[in-house]
């Protein structure tokens, strides 16, 4: 039987396993990967409400991911919230330390989607990140806070200098569920939204994420790992009508 790949998450903890590190894992679950997880943050919070935050030490989530790279091949990280800019340099670089040819998915989560603000003052620091990750996977409201002195367009041509980007369509603001990626290689795709049964669902953008980063580690190039990662996430979204979606390949 063949193996299935390691992937690792560093996200929150998410009480309705909606969002965040659970939701990731049931991801991977779903499309033949196993899933691996660090815990950056406890989450007060239900599919419709967040309330706290409460986040772990970095020395922890440093310790607790030492040691799955001790016992566990990993090649494909994808990374959630954090507490801080700081947090996140600390362990991209000790990812990078652990295996220099790591590819890192990272999901820029700034705010929930009650707008509880995790983070401010973007730019500067995630300037300095963005040549070492594979892939960042914000949505059209997160991309506008990263760079606020920037439009959107002046935004993506930065991080595309430095990086492929993939921006979620859920939130756009004329195209609803309409994706792009933007590839370092200066190559630009537009990937159209194929149902028309899906419903908002509450973490559909770690799945998104999560699920691209599933057909990477499985193999796929960059964009039909994107455009299957849709599809699956797509499938998610049409599963019922309510706010927390069901996982299934099928």
């Amino acid at each position: 039987m063949r193996n299935r790949p390691n992937i690792l998450t560093i996200a929150g903890f998410d009480p309705t396993n909606g969002a965040g590190l659970t939701a990731d894992v049931k991801t991977f679950e779903a499309l033949k990967c196993y899933g691996l997880s660090v815990c950056t943050a406890n989450t007060v919070q239900d599919d419709k409400a967040f309330f706290a935050c409460h986040w772990m030490p970095t020395s922890i989530i440093l310790n607790q991911i030492d040691v799955l790279f001790k016992r566990f091949e990993i090649n494909f990280v994808k990374i959630g919230i954090l507490e801080n800019w700081d947090t996140l340099q600390i362990i991209i670089n000790r990812l990078h330390f652990l295996n220099p040819k790591i590819k890192i998915i990272l999901d820029p989560i700034l705010k929930s989607s009650s707008n509880f603000d995790f983070h401010s003052n973007h730019s500067e620091k995630l300037d300095v990140l963005l040549s070492k990750i594979y892939l960042l996977t914000p949505n059209y409201n997160e991309i506008q806070q990263l760079y606020p002195e920037k439009n959107i367009s002046e935004t993506i041509a930065h991080i595309q200098f430095k990086t492929n980007l993939f921006l979620k369509g859920g939130h756009h603001p004329e195209k609803l569920g309409q994706d792009a990626l933007h590839l370092k290689n200066k190559k630009h795709f537009v990937l159209h939204a194929r149902s028309k049964n899906c419903s908002q669902k509450h973490g559909s953008g770690c799945v998104l994420s999560s699920a691209i980063t599933c057909y990477l580690a499985l193999g796929f190039p960059v964009l039909k790992a994107c455009l299957k990662g849709k599809q699956y996430t797509e499938k998610f979204l049409s599963s019922n009508t309510t706010l927390l979606g069901f996982h299934s390949k099928k």
